[in-house]
């Protein structure tokens, strides 16, 4: 299954900086590690925000479930996720075929 999921990050200004750089260090370790599996397809930064557009491909809501709640940074984010079906009006098949 296909989710389009949008992370808006709200680390507070006062966390102490080692610790930010450490959640930092480990969102984007296992951010890799998703994308080098498959499961998190695209990623694209909102210009002008802390925020990302991302793609996963997940077998289900409760795979995508578990994997957002693993992200390091998941206490200070706001996540909006949207389901995605093929669109018939498409001119070429999908980049990644929805499971």
């Amino acid at each position: 299954m296909l989710f389009a999921v949008k992370m808006d990050v709200g680390i507070p200004h006062d966390l102490e900086p080692e610790v930010r750089e450490d959640l930092v260090t480990r969102e984007k370790s296992y951010c890799r590690e998703l994308q080098k599996s498959g499961v998190w397809v695209h990623i694209w930064r909102c210009a002008g925000q802390y925020a990302n557009l991302s793609v996963f491909d997940v077998t289900d809501n409760e795979e995508l479930h578990r994997l957002l709640w693993q992200l390091p940074l998941f206490p200070y984010m706001t996540i909006t996720v949207i389901p995605l079906a093929n669109h018939p009006s498409a001119l070429e098949a999908p980049a990644v075929a929805a499971t």
